[in-house]
């Protein structure tokens, strides 16, 4: 894995921490203040839905099948199925990262809820 891939795997992973997923605070330095989601459960979701602590599940998840791909000098995109090691739940999720004066930070983020694994 090369420095930029391992990168934005370590930032994926940033944001499924369970103390990361329950604190509004935390999660907003993940986010980019134009922030939005196609959710899991077929709903919008925008930064400010996420202006309370426990917004999301603490549930322990994996990362498997991580994929990184350039969109242009200051975008990328992250492609991954996510496993929630408590209810089994496969989904499969892109994101795409936008690089700030900051940093890189969370521009979208989508969640598909899958039976297989899909990116064998």
């Amino acid at each position: 894995m090369d420095k930029l891939t391992e990168e934005m795997y370590e930032l994926e992973c940033s944001h499924l921490h369970p103390e990361v997923r329950v604190s509004a605070e935390k999660l907003g330095d993940v986010l980019d203040d134009e922030f939005f989601e196609f959710g899991s459960s077929g709903g919008v979701i925008k930064r400010s839905h996420y202006s309370e602590d426990d917004t999301l599940s603490p549930d322990p998840m994996e990362i498997k099948f991580f994929s990184l791909h350039e969109l242009g000098p200051a975008a990328r995109l992250t492609t991954y199925q996510l496993i929630n090691q408590k209810t089994g739940r496969v989904t499969n999720r892109s994101s795409v990262w936008k690089k700030r004066q900051n940093g890189w930070k969370l521009f979208f983020h989508q969640g598909t809820v899958s039976t297989d694994e899909v990116f064998q």
